[in-house]
């Protein structure tokens, strides 16, 4: 039975994975792919149950009252329910940080962006576009970073080339900064909220090697930039006409400054980082919507209240991950993660610099979810490199975040960049793939000689 499931595993990341070839939106073979998955399970659970739960399922087979199967009660309560409120505490998180920035951006709290950003310089544009993606991006995410970028970006350079340049370095910013961040990139907020890399941790050890990944490819880029850009114009278009800059101001820092107390939340309360988020959205919420009431008199159009912003929520990603993290579960339940994890250690011979390095790699071709969620499984938390903080959770979450930026189709980034820009998979491949690579290698050794020289 196990070949089967990771036949049907197998077989549906092939079609997540060929989304641009087969047309088809990637959330609903991740979807049916998980139950897939789960169906199989469920034809013979018994040996499963036995090896992963042995001394729960002798506790619940000796209390087991209930007029069905003991093991399809056990696998509901125990194992199905356990998984899914993990993946809900995930999910959950995600949809409030989308609304959250949704509500930024609606009511004009990023123009200081464009603003700030502004200059004749074609190169002074590129390191402050590298510096604020990157740091915007640990705070937001790599996806809505990208796009706000983008859209600032269109309002200050016109030439087609010099923009697929930038828009390059703003997917390689944008993922870089997300991996340093236990709330920038959707890995590493799950390893995060699992347990296995602290705020403190990660920030403390990743931060450095994150600045090289985003550094090293921007003095790259600098060469390809020379003169000057025209003076740009001050557009007012999707602007919040209702709020005055004072509020919208203040929309960014409730918003952008929730979302950085959330760490201070969990570690305040005990509570997860969910919670966190959905006190930020309820204040956020309440905030706009006594601006709003303040201006009664104007006949605004609704479109940037929250109840309207709710429905632009993008929920197949979220079905997409739902899907995706619940399939994962299927393996680790099997053994087939912690079979593969001693395979690989094995293989390698420990070498955790090359096992992530080679997961980062494999990140920009396949959806990096699964990878750290199967990383999660096969390896559990214990001591040494592998304790909280430990330095394969710390390369993972920096390999994972960088190595999606390789190609131009390994991130959520670039997919967006790709299709806001119209950047094709050749020429991306060609011009910025070895770019990123030579950051990635970089940002590798860094960590390397923080951990030589004891930093």
């Amino acid at each position: 039975m196990v070949v089967y499931i990771v036949l049907a595993f197998i077989v549906g990341y092939l079609c997540i994975a060929l989304e641009s070839v087969l047309k088809v939106n990637k959330a609903a073979p991740a979807l049916l792919m998980c139950v897939a998955c789960w169906v199989l399970y469920m034809i013979d659970p018994t040996p499963f149950i036995s090896m992963m739960h042995e001394g729960a399922w002798a506790e619940f087979t000796r209390e087991f009252q209930g007029a069905g199967s003991a093991v399809s009660a056990f696998v509901s309560e125990h194992i199905l329910l356990s998984h899914l409120g993990d993946t809900c505490e995930i999910l959950f998180f995600l949809m409030g940080a989308m609304t959250i920035v949704e509500i930024i951006d609606a009511n004009g709290g990023f123009n200081f962006v464009r603003d700030s950003l502004q200059t004749t310089s074609k190169r002074k544009l590129l390191w402050r576009i590298t510096f604020m993606t990157f740091f915007l991006s640990a705070v937001l995410d790599n996806l809505t970073t990208s796009i706000v970028m983008i859209m600032v970006l269109r309002k200050l350079v016109s030439d087609n080339h010099d923009r697929m340049l930038y828009a390059s370095l703003i997917i390689i910013a944008a993922n870089a900064g997300g991996a340093f961040s236990p709330i920038g990139d959707v890995t590493t907020i799950m390893l995060w909220i699992k347990g296995n890399i602290t705020t403190v941790g990660v920030i403390k050890e990743v931060l450095l090697p994150s600045i090289m990944a985003a550094a090293v490819p921007a003095l790259i880029l600098q060469f390809h930039l020379k003169g000057q850009l025209p003076p740009a114009e001050h557009a007012t278009e999707g602007d919040a006409l209702h709020f005055s800059a004072v509020e919208r101001k203040v929309v960014f820092w409730v918003g952008v400054g929730g979302l950085i107390f959330v760490p201070i939340f969990r570690f305040l309360t005990g509570l997860p980082p969910f919670m966190g988020i959905l006190l930020v959205l309820g204040l956020l919420w309440t905030v706009t919507e006594v601006f709003y009431r303040s201006k009664g008199h104007i006949e605004e159009p609704m479109q940037q209240r929250v109840t309207e912003l709710l429905r632009r929520i993008d929920m197949s990603t979220i079905l997409f991950f739902l899907g995706i993290l619940m399939a994962v579960a299927v393996l680790a339940e099997t053994g087939v993660l912690a079979g593969f994890g001693v395979w690989l250690n094995d293989a390698t011979g420990g070498n955790h610099y090359m096992v992530t390095g080679v997961i980062g790699v494999v990140s920009s071709i396949v959806d990096n979810v699964p990878l750290v969620a199967g990383c999660m499984g096969m390896y559990p938390i214990g001591t040494g490199d592998f304790a909280v903080d430990g330095i394969f959770w710390q390369l993972l979450a920096y390999c994972a975040g960088v190595g999606g930026s390789m190609l131009i189709i390994g991130s959520a980034a670039g997919v967006i960049v790709m299709g806001l820009e119209k950047i094709s998979f050749g020429w991306y491949l060609r011009h910025i793939s070895w770019i990123v690579f030579v950051g990635y290698l970089a940002g590798m050794g860094t960590y390397w000689l923080e951990k030589v020289c004891g930093l």
